[in-house]
């Protein structure tokens, strides 16, 4: 996992941050459930410290054992899914055909969306919360996953398994489909999570210009 980017300035914190222990970990995490149960309900703006801790039943200097600030729940909660998104192309032991690369990495990344709905929504609904070096490292991410996708999308092109015109163009419509599904996704819709999982891809696959024969298994080759 990529390090989440903390600011270099000082920040204000009632008391010190406990250090990580098993116990630690479940209470940390029960934090975050419920705070982001409210960002995705009430969204950053509107949602507090004190509604926080009032959900949880607890005291602020509670809360601020393992946070220093509503800011860096929110921070923490979008980094997880951010960097599962951005590094689907980082295995070096990923020796299939690049059009299967290319192929399983936007159906993973559709996938992973689902997976951490409602957090994985935050950076498309509420990017202007975000530090500047949050931003930043977000953006070096990205910027590293595009290169290494349109790199993977050329080659399989040139082996004729892709379609596709202009390559950043395709690549980042491709990946839209799962961007935009802050808009529309419920978990509890008319389809089960793998189905909206499975019919997005065949729409990304179209998307590049994947041959139906061509459809990946999901299964890397050793």
């Amino acid at each position: 996992m990529q390090d989440f980017p903390r600011s270099a300035a000082k920040t204000r914190s009632p008391r010190r941050q406990r250090a990580p222990t098993p116990g630690n970990d479940v209470k940390r995490e029960r934090i975050l459930r419920v705070a982001e149960r409210l960002f995705h309900e009430r969204g950053y703006a509107d949602t507090t410290m004190d509604q926080i801790v009032s959900e949880l039943g607890v005291t602020k200097p509670f809360v601020y054992y393992y946070f220093r600030n509503k800011l860096e729940i929110f921070e923490l909660l979008s980094w997880e899914p951010t960097v599962a998104v951005f590094t689907v192309l980082d295995d070096p032991d990923d020796v299939r055909p690049a059009h299967e690369k290319v192929a399983s990495a936007l159906e993973e990344i559709i996938r992973i969306t689902v997976e951490y709905y409602p957090s994985a929504f935050f950076a498309f609904r509420e990017p202007q919360v975000f530090r500047p070096e949050f931003a930043a490292a977000t953006k070096k991410l990205a910027n590293g996953f595009y290169d290494k996708l349109c790199a993977q999308m050329e080659q399989a092109r040139a082996e004729g398994t892709l379609e596709f015109g202009n390559t950043k163009v395709t690549a980042l419509a491709a990946c839209s489909i799962s961007g935009y599904m802050y808009t529309w996704y419920r978990p509890d819709g008319n389809l089960p999570p793998e189905r909206i999982v499975r019919e997005l891809a065949q729409l990304a696959w179209r998307v590049i210009g994947l041959k139906r024969k061509r459809i990946p298994s999901n299964k890397k080759r050793a």
